[in-house]
Parts: structure tokens; C-alpha cells; sequence
């Protein structure tokens, strides 16, 4: 019986649960998922940072290692006004990353598949960026809409009209385009994986697909790394011009 490479991403519910105020409130595989990265990452961060050597182990050099990456590179795009703000984008960046990395075991779930999970973050920081903007600079980051530079005048002016939609609708797009990109690449190499798999054959037959796969394999593991990571750094650059502007 030939399978769907798209039914791995299915939500399916594992405990159902009454509906409240018409929502299906079920515990799904989706919720075992997420659940299954706090878990981790607790067990990762406790396990890694329980001794605390000065010589640290390889699990907390892993630890130590992933702080001081997320905090290197919010320290870059931002300054040290985004300093503060590095709990949220460190915990942002590693729950994805488990995810991530969760969904990649045989029979998981790849909660990052779908874009309602991602949309939840994205807008998360979405609001969260702009009501930082307009805390900061008030009335006065409506600027960030208009560029520097354009000309005086009653054809400046409609020019700065006609600017500040498409700076403005642009911006809209951010939450869009941030939870696209990472469901859509999530969603693209599993995929391609189960494809890969439907090929593996038994003999001399299989080998060279077995072979690719392992490969493809190992290239999707990068890939779920380095789209945690566009995500925080994406929201750093966010953050930045919320508090720096152009």
C-alpha cells in the first residue's frame, strides 16, 4: 500500500479532550512534540550546567557553546540595547532548534511543518518588536516607514506617501515571510526524505538510495539547525530596527 509523503504531517489526536467554547482543545501528536522539546531542552541545560566545571565537559561546552552564539550574534545586530532582550530570542532560538531536530527521528512529528506553529512565533515577535518601536520613539517610529533622503517639496511629499505604503505593507509581510520560510523548508526536506525512502530497496539495488539518503540526511540535520538560527537572527534584526531604526 503506497503512502503520502505529506501524511507524516498530519495532526492527529492522541487524547481527545471536550471542546471549549467551540475550539478542539485534543492532546495531539503536535502538542506530544512540543512538549517533548521542553522536555529536552530542560534535560539538556540541567544535565550540561549541573557541575558547572571550569574545564567544561562536552556537554557543557555545548551548552556554553550555543549561549555565547546566540548572544555573539544578537550583541552583533543589535547592540547592547538588545542585550536584555536575549532570554527571549535564546529562547526562541533553541526551542525551534529541538523541534527541528525532534522532527528529524523516524515516526516524529515535525511540529515546525506547519505554519500555525510557526505564525505563533513569528507574530509573537511581530508584536512584540513593534510595540518595542513605538514604546521607544513613540509617534515617532511611523519615520521608520519613510526613507532618508527624499526630496522637498509637493512631489517629495507624494513620494513619501507613496513610500511609506510600501514600507508599511512590507512590513506587514514580516510575520508572513519569517513563519513561511521556516515551514516551508521544514516541510520541503521531509518530503524529500520520505520520497528518498520509498526508493531504498532490498540487495544491491537499494544501496546507492540508502546512500543518498544517509547523505540527505545529514544535510536536512544542518538545515534544521541553520533555519533555527536565520529565525533568531531574523528577529534580532527585527528588534534592531525597532530600537535603533535606519
Amino acid at each position: 500500500m503506497q503512502h503520502s509523503p505529506l501524511e507524516q504531517f498530519e495532526v492527529k489526536s492522541l487524547i481527545n479532550l471536550p471542546e471549549i467554547a467551540g475550539y478542539n482543545i485534543s492532546f495531539t501528536n503536535a502538542s506530544l512534540f512540543m512538549g517533548l522539546a521542553v522536555l529536552f531542552v530542560g534535560l539538556f541545560f540541567s544535565i550540561g550546567m549541573r557541575q558547572r566545571a571550569l574545564v567544561p565537559g562536552r556537554l557543557q561546552s555545548a551548552v556554553e557553546m550555543l549561549y555565547q552564539f546566540i548572544f555573539n550574534m544578537l550583541e552583533e545586530n543589535v547592540g547592547k540595547e538588545g542585550i536584555k532582550y536575549f532570554p527571549i530570542i535564546f529562547s526562541i532560538f533553541i526551542f525551534i532548534l529541538f523541534c527541528n531536530l525532534l522532527g528529524m527521528f523516524p515516526y516524529s512529528f515535525a511540529v515546525t511543518s506547519h505554519i500555525i506553529v510557526t505564525f505563533a512565533f513569528a507574530a509573537f515577535v511581530f508584536v512584540g518588536v513593534t510595540t518595542i518601536g513605538f514604546c521607544k520613539h513613540g509617534l515617532h517610529f511611523l519615520h521608520f516607514f519613510v526613507p532618508k533622503g527624499l526630496p522637498g517639496g509637493v512631489g517629495g511629499f507624494l513620494l513619501a506617501c507613496f513610500m511609506f505604503i510600501i514600507e508599511f505593507f512590507s512590513y506587514l509581510a514580516r510575520p508572513m515571510s519569517l513563519s513561511i520560510r521556516l515551514a516551508a523548508n521544514i516541510t520541503a526536506g521531509h518530503t524529500l526524505l520520505k520520497i528518498m525512502a520509498s526508493f531504498v530497496g532490498v540487495g544491491l539495488v537499494g544501496i546507492f538510495p540508502f546512500a543518498f539518503l544517509l547523505i540527505f540526511t545529514g544535510f536536512e540535520i544542518f538545515v534544521a539547525c541553520l533555519q533555527a538560527y536565520i529565525f533568531a537572527l531574523l528577529c534580532s534584526i527585527y528588534l534592531n530596527d525597532a530600537l535603533n531604526m535606519h
